[in-house]
């Protein structure tokens, strides 16, 4: 699926457009350099609607001259004199940030689990027989139910990065993925549920998703009458919580956000932010992560950061434009890159963002069915709608659920139609919280990757039953 001299291929055109970047005469620059190669399929109405294959990848070119930068992408590596004079006109029409400079080569530590040779492996038809298998997967569950959209999809990539500090690095990453939306429409009464999972190894249990897609649909079938609008407690699922958390979160721990006042922690460096048994880290060395590698955006050494410690506020995240721009501004006094720079692909510059993000508990964790039985009486919520507006600056959020289970006495005893759905995280994260003992990774509203587990807020949630 993808050439076995992938990278090499682009760290040469990558050092063939830093000579011309020396011949130019530019101070500093950065090429980064990326190729993706892959096969998906589409679902939709029950069949296999479309299957496609293909490939696409450049290079972006970020100069900086006396603290001002700009940024230009390409193609065709003909073309990078046009691309560099482009980039080095923007720079000099953009503010300079005094102490800004491209980072320094360090040495970085060699990260596991990035490509699996299985998924390299993996032909167009190996993806149809898995589509076929999920497929089956969902009649079999419900005779009910229907796939009516997700797919199945396979990626190899190869990036390369190279600086004029002596930069030099480059790697193979796969991917398979797994999407599906089931729905049960029978006595003019339509529920659904839709269920994702990724991972950089094949993934061993492709009908895990399809099992909860239809376990969902099943359970939220059993309709009750909503009650008043109430403050009380709700267990959130992995899938409920994480989209929330990824919106709100994230942006928080940016050391610009924190420095310019913008995030609901600004100012609270070492104190108590969130429930005292809890802890956030940022592992960007974790084997097999999604979001980890040796080396950031801008080729910073991975790290793995501590940024919250028994709830207390302890670290933050920053890129080296970020770090330098604050320190310049008198908003920090002093900031470095935490190797914390992520990237779009190579049309973008790097940007601030978190690696694979980790929220765990020091306290005992429980199951599902005994976070029921602690929260007493409630709501389950497993998804939510307009997380996206969820305010990332104050930790507030309005967002409705068609996927909510009422509990009564520790018990399930019903689903609602939908409701709204609203609070704090910030202030929720800082009350009673229990976490669920099993922690799933899924994907971000924000850069990099979240493992949260399943997460019963005690305090400050308020349910609307429509």
């Amino acid at each position: 699926m993808i050439p076995d001299d992938a990278v090499e291929r682009l760290m040469e055109s990558a050092q063939s457009i830093g000579k011309s970047c020396d011949a130019a005469g530019l101070q500093q620059w950065e090429v980064f350099a990326s190729q993706g190669y892959g096969h998906s399929l589409d679902i939709e109405a029950g069949r296999i609607s479309m299957a496609s294959g293909g490939g696409d990848g450049g290079f972006g070119i970020r100069v900086v001259e006396d603290g001002r930068y700009g940024y230009a992408h390409l193609v065709d590596i003909n073309s990078a004199d046009r691309a560099i004079q482009q980039a080095l006109n923007i720079a000099k029409k953009s503010p300079s940030i005094k102490g800004f400079e491209l980072p320094a080569n360090q040495s970085s530590s060699k990260v596991g689990g990035m490509k699996d040779k299985a998924i390299l492996d993996l032909s167009p038809e190996d993806l149809l027989e898995q589509g076929d298998e999920v497929l089956t997967r969902v009649s079999e569950l419900d005779s009910r139910a229907v796939a009516v959209g997700g797919g199945i999809g396979i990626g190899a990539g190869a990036g390369a990065i190279v600086t004029s500090s002596g930069i030099e690095d480059g790697g193979v990453y796969t991917s398979h993925g797994v999407g599906i939306h089931v729905s049960i429409d029978e006595d003019e009464h339509l529920t659904s549920s839709y269920e994702g999972e990724s991972s950089r190894a094949l993934l061993k249990d492709l009908t895990s998703c399809v099992d909860k897609a239809v376990h969902w649909s099943q359970v939220t079938r059993e309709k009750i009458s909503g009650g008043n609008t109430e403050d009380c407690p709700v267990l959130m699922t992995t899938d409920g919580f994480s989209p929330l958390f990824s919106v709100v979160v994230p942006s928080a721990i940016k050391g610009e956000r924190l420095a310019r006042g913008e995030s609901f922690w600004s100012g609270k460096m070492n104190e108590l932010v969130l429930a005292d048994h809890l802890s956030l880290v940022d592992d960007g060395l974790m084997e097999g992560g999604m979001s980890s590698g040796s080396r950031d955006g801008e080729g910073v050494p991975s790290r793995t950061q501590t940024i919250v410690d028994s709830g207390r506020l302890t670290g933050e995240l920053w890129s080296t434009r970020d770090a330098a721009k604050m320190v310049a501004e008198g908003k920090a006094s002093t900031a470095q890159s935490t190797g914390s720079a992520s990237r779009g692909g190579h049309t973008s510059p790097p940007m601030c963002g978190c690696n694979d993000l980790i929220l765990s508990s020091s306290a005992k964790t429980l199951s599902r069915d005994r976070l029921i039985e602690e929260m007493d009486e409630g709501y389950v919520i497993h998804s939510v709608m307009g997380a996206h507006t969820a305010n990332p600056t104050s930790g507030d959020f309005s967002v409705t659920t068609s996927t909510i289970l009422r509990v009564e006495a520790g018990e399930v005893i019903g689903a609602l139609s939908q409701a709204g759905f609203s609070g704090n995280m910030a202030k929720a994260l800082a009350g009673r919280v229990v976490l669920g003992d099993s922690s799933k990774r899924k994907g971000s509203y924000s850069t990099g990757s979240m493992h949260v587990p399943d997460v019963l807020l005690m305090d400050g949630m308020r349910i609307n039953p429509a």
